[in-house]
């Protein structure tokens, strides 16, 4: 009898592809890195509860290409600066990647808030462009030339925190208690070098960073890097008061509130179509 691939797997199968899953090698990214201090009261509006503003308004843009065993991979984050209790650490809005097999794990073991985008890093000489885009909106890009060679830091540990959760099969709140969840990633780094350039932020209704505008630069560096990461579920969370957040991971939050009943009965509704409400930019 041929085997059913759809069947259960035995569990030496399912050990072996937990085993190789822990022993992958480093992967190495290249790409560009960009912090800026904002508007506090902005970044104050979009981080969930417990988090806090941290001690500087500051957002973090990576922006990626990684040589997944011959695989290429876009990777990008957009995050904020925040604070857990007396950790610190970053709260990501948006992680746009583009392979689905990227953008799946992340999303349901560590809650991340990954969404399929177009995500390219190109260097000409020492000229460098790092973009992200959906829906046909550049909605954030980083170019600049490329400088000197730094130092690259010391092996150090990042922070970041994510929600994780599932809304509620009859559209109303959740199907259990949202999670806080503490991810950790050792961050190596083998090149790096300052880049002179600036940040564009474009108007984008599904990716808002443009309500993050570029108050102050910070830096923007080139480099290669790798991390590990592990992760933790920290606290359970009030439902009530995280729900006013959950449209930060979807790009027609109506979708969250859709009930099975209502689809039964054939009256479901169609997503709403926004279209991009122009090219204007902040920057430095």
């Amino acid at each position: 009898m041929p085997k059913v691939r759809y069947g259960p797997r035995d569990p030496a199968a399912v050990a072996q592809a937990r085993e190789s899953a822990a022993q992958l090698p480093d992967l190495w990214s290249t790409g560009v890195h960009a912090v800026w201090e904002t508007d506090p009261d902005a970044l104050a509006q979009v981080l969930p509860p417990p988090l806090k503003p941290g001690a500087k308004p500051y957002v973090r843009a990576t922006i990626n290409n990684v040589d997944i065993f011959g695989t290429p991979l876009g990777a990008a984050a957009i995050s904020v600066a925040c604070t857990h209790g007396e950790e610190e650490g970053w709260y990501s809005l948006v992680m746009p990647m583009t392979t689905e097999r990227s953008l799946i794990g992340g999303r349901e073991v560590f809650g991340e808030p990954k969404k399929l985008a177009e995500v390219t890093v190109e260097r000409d000489g020492e000229a460098i462009t790092a973009k992200v885009t959906r829906h046909g909106v550049a909605f954030a890009e980083i170019h600049g030339r490329v400088g000197e060679r730094l130092e690259a830091p010391a092996p150090y540990v990042k922070t970041d925190w994510y929600l994780k959760f599932l809304p509620a099969v009859d559209g109303h709140g959740f199907d259990a208690d949202p999670l806080l969840v503490r991810c950790l990633r050792t961050e190596k780094t083998r090149l790096l070098h300052a880049v002179d350039g600036e940040v564009v932020l474009r108007e984008s209704a599904l990716d808002p960073v443009a309500d993050l505008p570029v108050r102050r630069l910070v830096e923007i560096t080139f480099g290669e890097k790798t991390s590990d990461q592990r992760g933790e579920v920290v606290a359970r969370l009030d439902p009530a008061a995280i729900l006013p957040y959950i449209h930060q991971r979807y790009d027609d939050p109506a979708q969250v509130h859709d009930s099975v009943e209502v689809q039964a009965a054939g009256e479901a509704q169609e997503p709403a179509v926004v279209q991009a409400a122009g090219e204007g930019s902040s920057a430095h």
